[in-house]
């Protein structure tokens, strides 16, 4: 299904992480039913709804507190004996000049740099959705690991008693 704004990986592949894990729950089916089967035409953007259900500092940390809701196109103008607007779906054959493609698999998102490839590598639903995400075309051949960094975890204070320091000696004078 196509979608009109920001299509990079670095800002739509953490929304769609998020989304899966908390407001669909795990449930791709519903996921593609809300992204690609009940939308009319296409998406002008898809938005902090999809973080319903995320914990509040998830969202904070993928938006900085903004909140804007999905849009769908709506603006569609028909010239000609039919006065149905087709849905705006993406195929292979049928990419033009998009950027970005995200075919949804029951084991994670496909990530295709569509100026430079035909698939692209997987990034699996558990993936961290705070992960650092590389949005160079290049960095997404097929068969490779995703260029995907997960967020480092703050360390955790030791509870084992720390081993006492040492008191300096003091030399003798001569």
């Amino acid at each position: 299904m196509y979608v009109h704004f920001d299509g990079y990986p670095d800002s739509k592949l953490p929304l769609l992480l998020a989304a899966y894990q908390h407001r669909f729950a795990g449930d791709l089916e519903a996921m593609a039913r809300h992204l690609i089967d009940d939308v009319e035409h296409g998406w002008d953007e898809l938005g902090t709804d999809l973080l319903d259900g995320a914990p509040e500092a998830l969202r904070r940390s993928l938006t900085g507190g903004d909140e804007y809701p999905s849009r769908q196109i709506t603006d569609v103008i028909v010239i000609g004996a039919d006065d149905t607007a087709e849905r705006l779906l993406v195929t292979q054959d049928g990419t033009d000049e998009l950027e970005w493609a995200y075919v949804l698999h029951p084991h994670g998102i496909e990530v295709i740099a569509l100026q430079a490839y035909d698939r692209g590598p997987v990034v699996p639903w558990h993936t961290d959705p705070r992960s650092r995400i590389n949005a160079k075309p290049g960095a997404w051949p097929p068969d490779s690991r995703p260029p995907v960094i997960s967020p480092r975890t703050a360390r955790r204070p030791s509870t084992a008693a720390s081993p006492a320091t040492p008191t300096p000696r003091k030399t003798a004078r001569r």
